[in-house]
Order: C-alpha cells, then structure tokens, then sequence
C-alpha cells in the first residue's frame, strides 16, 4: 500500500503538472468570457426575446452581500475551506450514492473543480475531462487563495434567466446589487446553482423559495446562521423583480435557439450587448405556433400524428415565421430545420419543371399505365389508372405512374440538377423512386425551393436575420439577398398554372385561399408516415409536416387532410390587409377574352367551341396573355373536396374531373356565390354539353 501510494502521488503530480502547464495566464482569470447580451427583434422592431448576460459587473467578496460566500459554500461545498480543490469524502459519498441509485445522482465536485471546468473545460461527461478537472483544480488551489477562487467562481457562474455572475444575478431576480442582498434573498439565489432552469424564480416561484428554505437548512448545519436567524429570514416576503429581459414566449422557443445558432459565424467577440434584427413577422410567429399546437391536439390522435413543423417565408427568403414543433416546453427540437424527412409527392414540382425545361408543356399527354423499372413496379394511391392524361392533371391529381414516367423520360439526373438549382443541400438519391420523393429533405430547405415559383424564379437562400448591430449602432452584419434567376420566365408561369390546378381540384383543396390565386402540392409517404403541404402565393411561401419523430405510421394521414388546413389557417393570417396578387407568369382575369389556352393538343381539339363559351360564362378563366390563373374562391374548390390523396381519383375517373369541376364552377356562378356571380349559363352551352360529354381538358 506504502508502494501503491507513492506512486499514486507520482501520478497525480504529473497530472496537475501537465494541465498546469497548459492553463493561460493568471492574469486572464479574472475577467470571465460571458457571452454577449442578445436582443433580439422582429422585422418590426418588437422584441422577441433577449438573451445572455442580463447586466453587471465582477465584484469583490467585500462588495457583496455577506451572506452570499456563506449560502453557496453550505449549500454546494461545506468544507472548501479545509479541502485542497478535491474532497476525498464528497467524492466517496457520490460515488455511493450512484451505485445505490444506479446513476449519476450526484457529481461530488468541490466549487474549485466547478470553477475549473466553467474557465477551461467542456460539460461533456468523460472520464478524460474529469481526470482534467482534477488536475486543474490542483493547479488552482496552488496559484490562487480560497478567497480568490471563491470570488472568481461568484463572479462567472451561471444563476439561470441569462445572469452570468453574482451581481447580473442580483438584479436580475431582485432589482439590486449585490451588497445588498438579505438573508432569504442570498439563500434563493445560492439554490438556483444546482439547476437554474428548475428553480427559476421567472418559471417557478414556488420551486424557488423551497430550494432557499434547504438552502438555509443547510446554513444553521453549516453553523453561518443560527435557528433563529433562520426563523427570521423564513417570515421575511421575497418579491421578485419584473424581469428586464424577458424569457422568450413559448411560441418564440424555438425560433430564438435558431436565432443563436445562426449567430456566432455572423459576428466576432468581445461584444457587450448585440441587437439582432430578423425577417420575423413577431404577431404571425405567435399565431402560428397556436394553430399548430391546436390542430394537432384536435385532430392528431385521431390521426396518430404527435408533432408537426411550419415555415413561412417572403419571396427573398426570409422567415417570417418558423414552428419547429407543438410545444417546445416538451422537446427543443426543430422539426422544420433539423428533420430530415422524405417529402412525397411534394417532391413532384421538380420532376415536372425538368419535363417543361425539356419542352413539354401543361398539355402535353401522358400515360398513366402500369409501369416497371428494375423491377420495381409505382403504384398510384388508389391502384387504379386513368390511360391518357395531361400534366397539369396528372400533377393536380398525384399520379405517381406519370411522375416516374417524366423522370425517366427526362433523365433522371435533370430532377437532381433542378431541385439542388433551387436549393435544396440535402443528399439526394438517383433512381426512379427519386420522383416520388424518397429522398429525405427538411421543411425549410423545400419551402425555400418552392419560394422560387412564388418570386417569379429567382433562388432564395431561406434566412433569419437581417442585420446584427451593436447598442451603440455599429452594423456587424447585414443580409443583403442576392437574386439570381434559376427558371426560364417562359417556363414559370405554365408551373404555376399546374400548381394553381392542385389547389382548385386537385390533392390540395383544402388549402385554397378564398381571396386571391395560390399553388402548392400535397406530399403523403409510404404508410403515411409523413403528410405535407408546400404552397404559396405570389407573395409568401409556407410549409407544413406532420407526423411522428420516432417515424411511426399515422392513420391515413394525407398532405392534403391536416398540413392543407394547417397551411390554409396560417396563410389566411399572413395575408390579412395584402391586396391580391397573380402568380408569376400568369394573371388575374379582368374578363376580357382570350386566345385558346390549350394550342393544338388534342385536349384542344376535343373541347373546341365549347371552352370559348366557357370563358364568356366564366370570365375569371380566361387570360390576357400567357397562361391562365385559375382563380378559386373557398365555394367552388370546396365542394365535394376530399383530402385524401387515396381517394381522389376515385371520385374524379378519367374522363371526369374536368367536367365535374366545370358543374361546381357553372353552379356556384349562377347561384351568385362565384366571383363571376350572376352570369347566367347559356342555353347552347348546356344543350352542347348534354349532346357531347367533354373530354377530360384540365
């Protein structure tokens, strides 16, 4: 033992050797690196949420309450007089109480070890950082006074509610300095430090002032108060003061962690207070969390869906509102940043922008037959399939045989090219499932994508901040969007059309906005285990998910079901006082007449006169150049909707959808609920239709 124990003391020697010579400067010590104070601010200049040090300065133990030194020492290291920075008997008491717990319920580490892993070590739990810790706070022990270390570890130390340091601390919770600090008010503050979040007194008031009571338990143990001084400090009220920085609501959670991440690679250090201006919209981010948290605890157990995620971006890419999950008191994590998700057929726009590149067209015909490629074999939702359709139809409808079919033609590396052209970094996996989206992306890299056909082609890189300044007014960064085109205006305009066709009849009536035209595409994965919706008008774009972090099926849960209601109730709110707006490469229609939409095609041929008529009784159809911008009040596209992209194509077979939706569309004008409301079908029309079904021409 005599052997074992010399060299035991070998060993400890060169350890505290070898982490002393790696230490700074004393020197250094005495100024602890606090983070920055982050005031952060919507596009409007209302605050959101302020973050780090909320005020103060480093203070001596003469310039502190008395009572300070005393409740921190009883209640986190009683002999950190008599120690020499280790406490053999607390780390065998730890190390007891683990092995009776069977986990790590206590760390044993003396004020000095805590000190010395706030100054030059990570939190992370490994055996290499503690044996450092050790040797670091040996070294301590050595160059400074237990004083000194004591007032070092007062004036660095976090208290929770962004105070770093005893007298941030103090006015933080009480509105005073540190000198004057009274018995319970010293005792409150010394419990925050074994979980600051927990015994807030901004969160839990009541959790406070019980962890102050052991607190000053633990001082009478201690012998720094008598009984009655005790007695004396529990009848006296603790107010607390109103908190000069605010928490961040619950909606703005997870907003503001997104915020400071994006932050650091913007500015450099030695900055006292920052003030960060973002592209947030403070009012809509509030209203947003709010429909997410209420839509899926209305509807998401009945349709086995826990979380959901939205975005909502301008057409330069900045977010104006960011949901990354139902409630962020429950799980901090971002859904619609970090998740990496596979989108469905909210994939599909890519797969079909390449084949109008490729110079097809809306009208252009394909066939949605049974198809098998390497011997796999796409079905569509509902196992059946439709022969001959067009584009546009086939994209308003989801039918998968045609997206696979399109990416092949194509090439299916022009798919990949076209939706990295548009943003999105994720990993994206060549082969002929890549069409139906079985790649995994996130939610904001899509809705970034998608912002493309909202600004009329130009790719956006989504973003959050504006310009970052210090309080004195010096700009540190500002966001300037670059704009670079990356869709052909030629092409624009007919995408946006095929999209419009989704909201109006397609997979995703329930997203349709009453007032003004809007596109987007629905996105449901295998065993509905994600539902999307992605859309846009010709001012925002927005994004929503739903499904469950662990990945497990929902029940029938369609992009077209809950994230269109989703989508549909947000956008409602973003557009509240924006006057109406055409989709790129399109307009909304005065009425005047138009030139046939549908070229030579046969979908042409087939309508004939009739679509002429058409126009005159439907002027909101018609055109004045390029192609058209179905413009869909909440009345037509909501009648006899279903969301579920399953069961679409059954309701509307082949040879129908076209004409079923012109019977909404005629029957909602002459009954006065249409915006052409009170033009009259003419008899021709009618008779025409009755001697010749129209082939399907949507």
């Amino acid at each position: 033992c005599f052997v074992l124990g010399i060299w035991g003391g070998i060993a400890l020697a060169g350890v505290v050797v070898y982490y002393g010579a790696q230490m700074p400067s004393v020197t250094s010590w005495s100024i602890p690196d606090r983070p920055p104070n982050v005031k952060i601010v919507d596009v409007n200049g209302k605050l959101i949420a302020n973050r780090g040090m909320t005020g103060g300065e480093s203070v001596s133990l003469q310039q502190m309450s008395p009572y300070i030194p005393e409740a921190v020492i009883a209640i986190e290291d009683r002999r950190f007089y008599s120690h020499f920075g280790v406490d053999p008997l607390g780390l065998a008491r730890a190390l007891v109480s683990n092995v009776l717990d069977g986990r790590i319920s206590e760390g044993g580490s003396t004020l000095t070890q805590q000190l010395a892993k706030n100054l030059f070590l990570t939190p992370d739990r490994t055996l290499t950082r503690k044996i450092a810790e050790l040797g670091l706070a040996l070294w301590l022990e050595i160059r400074l006074s237990k004083p000194e270390i004591l007032e070092l570890y007062l004036n660095q130390v976090y208290f929770g509610g962004g105070a770093y340091g005893i007298e941030a601390a103090s006015q933080r919770y009480f509105g005073k300095p540190a000198r004057e600090l009274t018995l319970p008010e010293a005792a409150l503050i010394a419990g925050l430090l074994k979980a600051p979040s927990r015994y807030s007194p901004a969160n839990s008031p009541d959790a406070a002032r019980a962890r102050g009571r052991v607190v000053l338990d633990k001082m009478v143990d201690a012998g720094f108060i008598t009984q009655k001084d005790e007695d004396r400090a529990l009848a006296q009220p603790l107010v607390f003061s109103d908190a000069k920085d605010p928490k961040p609501a619950a909606d703005a959670g997870y907003v503001v962690d997104y915020v400071l991440d994006q932050l650091p690679s913007m500015i450099g250090e030695g900055h006292a207070e920052l003030i960060v201006e973002t592209t947030l919209d403070r009012n809509l981010q509030r209203r947003a969390q709010q429909i997410v948290t209420d839509s899926l605890a209305k509807k998401g157990a009945a349709l086995g869906a826990s979380q959901g995620a939205l975005v909502v971006l301008d057409r330069d890419g900045g977010i104006r509102a960011l949901v990354g999950g139902s409630d962020y008191s429950e799980s901090q994590f971002d859904r619609a940043v970090k998740a990496h998700r596979q989108p469905g057929s909210a994939f599909k726009p890519f797969v079909y922008l390449a084949a109008l590149e490729h110079g097809m067209t809306p009208d252009s015909v394909a066939v949605d037959q049974p198809i098998t490629i390497g011997g796999w074999s796409p079905k569509n939702d509902n196992n059946k399939y439709a022969g001959e359709v067009t584009l546009r139809r086939a994209l308003a409808q989801s039918i998968n045989t045609v997206a696979v079919r399109l990416n092949q033609d194509v090439g299916r590396g022009r798919t990949i090219e076209v939706a990295q052209r548009l943003g999105v970094k994720s990993e994206l996996r060549d082969g002929p499932a890549l069409a139906l989206g079985t790649s995994e992306v996130t939610l904001l890299e899509m809705t970034g994508a998608y912002t493309a056909f909202s600004n009329g082609g130009d790719v956006v890189e989504p973003h959050v901040i504006n310009r970052v300044r210090t309080s004195s007014g010096r700009v540190l960064f500002e966001n300037i969007p670059p704009r670079t085109r990356v869709i052909d205006p030629t092409v624009i305009g007919p995408l946006n059309e095929m999209l419009n066709a989704v909201v109006v009849y397609g997979t995703g009536r329930r997203a349709a906005l009453p007032d003004r035209p809007a596109a987007g595409k629905t996105g449901t994965t295998q065993d509905f285990r994600d539902a999307w919706f992605v859309g846009y008008t010709g001012q925002l774009t927005a994004g929503v998910w739903i499904g469950n972090d662990d990945g497990k099926p929902m029940n029938r849960a369609t992009g077209g079901s809950l994230p269109a209601e989703i989508w549909n109730q947000v956008m409602r709110l973003a557009h509240e006082g924006k006057a109406p707006s055409a989709l790129p490469g399109t307009m909304i229609s005065s009425g005047a007449a138009a030139p046939d939409e549908f070229g030579d095609g046969p979908t042409a041929a087939a309508a004939g006169p009739r679509v002429v008529q058409l126009r005159e009784q439907l002027p909101w159809l018609a055109r004045a150049s390029g192609p058209r911008s179905i413009f869909a009040p909440a009345q037509i596209v909501s009648a006899g909707s279903q969301s579920d992209d399953s069961q679409r194509s059954a309701s509307h077979p082949a040879q129908s959808i076209g004409e079923d939706f012109i019977s909404e569309a005629i029957a909602a004008t002459s009954s006065g609920t249409g915006p052409a409301a009170g033009i009259a079908p003419p008899e021709s029309v009618e008779a025409e239709r009755a001697a010749k079904p129209l082939r399907s021409w949507w």
